[in-house]
């Protein structure tokens, strides 16, 4: 079986990329279900959570009996689980993979738990040792980061740091793409963001950013970090909103092909969506201009979007799904929108 291993670093909407992912796949056919990992979160905002960290630990408990801060306890605790509480631990989740289930890993926020601490490595290669359980990792990263060089540097540096302690297929994403455009013009395209080469052209903002004398040592490490990454040349992103169909849907092609779920012959299923990658029709969104889409003609992609879900919406009221007009990519998208109808989901990407 597949699943997802969702991390990054707080506000970077793991909770509801989770959540709208379930949804999603339940849209299509697949069947999910969410496994929280953070011992830290009392508030979950799924109501489905297939198996919760909490019924074995919580951090709450950690800080009372140790004395420790929330890091420190964060870190015990799942220490804590690795060592004592992991096989019943991986016993429900091989219930969960023995029900056919795609597994999606809502992780906790603290950058260390990926970038150093080996706690959620170990936890995860032992998962995949033992059991046939195919994982990808899929970082999260606000938009917001776009905004400032230095922490756009930051963010390549973590995202590297993640890909090699993990040592996971891993898929970057840039979150939060819809609120881009409110948070200021960017001094370039959001595909060279997404690329992230050439990264000495952000020098004279780096430069403008810190121009104190302890700003130009500060510019020359960052620089040097910029260089690091470059170097490796592992690290790219994908964009998304997740509350926007078709962002979904070119982000789940994405990891399917990562983590071999397309390739596979489980199913678990959600025929048509497998048909039509497979084929191509799910690519689409691909090939659009992100820049174009999220920053310079968003309103406008808003509008069209809206009005193919209208016309779809329509098509299926009329009954005249096979209409021959409609193009292979137009066909698919109603089968999709048969998936949502039929399953009853109130919108499978609804917060």
């Amino acid at each position: 079986m597949f699943g997802q291993v969702v991390i990054g670093p707080p506000g970077s909407g793991k909770s509801t990329y989770c959540y709208g992912m379930h949804q999603f796949m339940s849209a299509i056919g697949r069947k999910s279900c969410i496994i929280n990992l953070d011992p830290a979160n009392d508030r979950l905002p799924y109501p489905d959570c297939a198996l919760d960290i909490r019924d074995f630990i919580t951090l709450e408990e950690v800080m009372e009996e140790l004395k420790l801060g929330p890091n420190g306890g964060l870190m015990y605790a799942l220490e804590s689980l690795d060592e004592t509480g992991i096989d019943h631990f991986i016993d429900m989740i091989t219930e969960l993979v023995e029900d056919q289930n795609y597994l999606i890993f809502d992780s906790p926020g603290q950058v260390e738990l990926f970038t150093h601490h080996n706690s959620i490595y170990k936890i995860f290669k032992r998962l995949t040792n033992t059991k046939r359980l195919r994982l990808c990792v899929v970082l999260l990263v606000d938009s917001l980061y776009l905004t400032s060089p230095s922490q756009y540097i930051s963010i390549l540096l973590l995202t590297l740091r993640s890909m090699l302690q993990l040592d996971f297929p891993q898929v970057n994403v840039i979150s939060k793409i819809d609120m881009l455009k409110n948070y200021g013009e960017l001094p370039f395209r959001l595909d060279y963001y997404a690329e992230a080469q050439d990264l000495e052209q952000l020098t004279p903002y780096l430069e403008k950013e810190s121009n104190s004398v302890l700003g130009r040592n500060y510019v020359r490490l960052t620089k040097m970090i910029g260089e690091l990454v470059e170097d490796f040349n592992l690290v790219s992103f994908e964009v998304l909103s997740v509350e926007n169909k078709q962002s979904m849907i070119n982000l789940l092609s994405v990891i399917d092909k990562a983590n071999g779920y397309s390739f596979g012959s489980e199913i678990g299923g959600d025929s048509i969506w497998s048909e039509a990658t497979r084929q191509g029709g799910a690519s689409g969104y691909a090939a659009v201009d992100i820049h174009e889409r999220w920053i310079e003609y968003k309103d406008q992609y808003d509008q069209e979007e809206r009005k193919s879900e209208e016309r779809l919406e329509q098509s299926d009221n009329e009954g005249d799904a096979t209409q021959p007009s409609m193009t292979e990519d137009e066909e698919w998208e109603l089968a999709v929108h048969e998936w949502e109808k039929n399953r009853g989901a109130s919108g499978p990407l609804s917060r």
